[in-house]
């Protein structure tokens, strides 16, 4: 399966703000963005006039960078978002902030979305009982997302996750029991609260050209 492999900073430095890729590194100085403010491949710091057709390819490429989705499947999200009554950009959104990983990084579970997409393919969360490893599993209002329990207790590195406690403000849509090392997905995700940055008109105008 085809998968980034470069370093993931130089995402953050080519959108020009921080898209926090990489956890606790992010609030630290060791930001590449806070380090190196020119993006990737560029010597100088220069001025340059960008095209509308160019915001709007940033836009897309920074929604994809924070959701970790390559582009074949982010517009298969966006066809189905499409086909779908309501504003297509709001669906889209709804869309990435149900999968499975991004759950587990909005419960509080994983440092970053990276890390909790290599939790859900290693087998280390259960939906509603069951195993799931597949982190582009879709969750829906009334799922229990749950650690999988390994000898009839928590992983060790699971039970030191849960003590750290939470780092960030869970959303208004989920709800996390952190004694039980469970979460539930109380409603469809809430656009509003969202802080992701991403404008997902311009997505919808960069596909609709």
């Amino acid at each position: 399966m085809a998968r980034y492999i470069d370093p993931v900073c130089r995402q953050c430095r080519r959108a020009g703000e921080k898209l926090f890729l990489k956890g606790e590194r992010c609030f630290t100085p060791r930001c590449a963005v806070e380090r190196r403010k020119r993006p990737p491949g560029d010597p100088i710091a220069r001025r340059r006039r960008v095209s509308d057709w160019g915001v709007r390819l940033r836009e897309k490429q920074k929604a994809r960078n924070i959701y970790g989705v390559l582009e074949r499947q982010f517009r298969n999200y966006f066809d189905v978002a499409r086909t779908q009554k309501g504003a297509t950009g709001d669906i889209l959104l709804q869309i990435l902030e149900s999968r499975l990983d991004n759950v587990v990084y909005r419960l509080c579970f994983a440092d970053s979305r990276a890390q909790a997409r290599q939790f859900v393919g290693h087998g280390h969360f259960t939906v509603n009982g069951k195993n799931v490893n597949i982190p582009s599993f879709m969750v829906k209002p009334g799922d229990v997302i749950a650690w999988r329990p390994k000898n009839g207790a928590l992983p060790k590195f699971a039970q030191t996750v849960l003590e750290g406690g939470q780092k960030r403000p869970v959303p208004a849509w989920l709800q996390i029991d952190s004694t039980a090392g469970t979460g539930q997905v109380i409603s469809a995700p809430e656009i509003g609260s969202l802080e992701s940055g991403i404008d997902a008109r311009l997505i919808v105008e960069f596909y609709s050209r």
